[in-house]
């Protein structure tokens, strides 16, 4: 518990950052009117791309007994290609709605 304590102590600034973040991105994004939704969706994946980059790069320096590193690195990937995912996803329902549709003989 004391090591706890000792790294919550140590990276305060970073831990109040990535507070304010996640509540100025959810006012952010609910706030955005729905025609710019799938827009963004696309910014979105490439941010999320960078994210899976970014973990994969963790995990290929993380030493082998750092499990703390590992399983953010872990988290990151799996939450990202969730989103990337769901871009993808939403992204084909949207060009799903511009193609023309067949006529029934």
């Amino acid at each position: 518990m004391e090591a706890f304590y000792q790294f919550f102590n140590d990276n305060i600034f970073l831990i109040y950052l990535l507070i304010f973040t996640i509540i100025l991105g959810f006012e952010v994004i609910s706030k955005v009117p729905t025609v710019l939704h799938t827009p963004l969706m696309s910014g979105s994946n490439a941010i999320s791309g960078i994210v899976i980059i970014g973990a994969i790069l963790l995990i290929r320096q993380a030493a082998s007994d750092d499990y703390f590193s590992l399983s953010l690195g872990l988290i990151a990937i799996i939450f990202g290609m969730i989103n990337v995912m769901g871009g993808f996803v939403v992204t084909d329902r949207m060009l799903e709605m511009f193609k023309k549709k067949k006529k029934k003989k």
